[in-house]
């Protein structure tokens, strides 16, 4: 599972180092690399296993908002290889979409991991804290037992 957040570089020629703990996760789905997708502003990055579940889902929906949804995320996806230093080429159309440009962070969210340019993300968390303090949100996170 994909936990924690960590702060990374994008080099100049947009690779990015995925984390051991990422890659041991990544590696133990049978695979040496991810499907990452645009989504929310920022990128999701999926063990090939699991993506093939995803897709299992996604083709049977048929109404006109699953198929502008199936265009956009998985028109967009792409797979994206380990090299030997455990770096994945971020495709520029990806790297565009996130605005992603040298400080990111990677954010474990147990199924996938979101890369974040590091700007949207401290926006995000703003966002998420004011949300958490809302009375509907604190029910519904107690009733996990939380």
């Amino acid at each position: 599972m994909f936990r924690s957040s960590s702060f990374h570089t994008i080099d100049p020629k947009s690779r990015l180092i995925i984390p051991a703990r990422f890659r041991d996760y990544i590696r133990a789905s049978g695979g040496n690399g991810v499907m990452l997708t645009n989504m929310d502003n920022c990128l999701y990055g999926y063990t090939f296993n699991d993506w093939k579940e995803i897709e299992k889902k996604i083709i049977s929906a048929k109404n006109m908002h699953m198929r502008h949804f199936k265009r956009f995320f998985l028109g967009n996806a792409c797979e994206c290889m380990c090299d030997k230093q455990d770096r994945i080429l971020i495709p520029p159309t990806l790297r565009e979409y996130a605005d992603l440009d040298k400080d990111i962070v990677l954010v474990g969210i147990l199924d996938h991991f979101e890369i974040w340019s590091r700007d949207r993300w401290e926006n995000e968390n703003k966002r998420i804290e004011k949300e958490l303090e809302k009375p509907e949100v604190k029910e519904e996170i107690a009733s996990l037992g939380l």
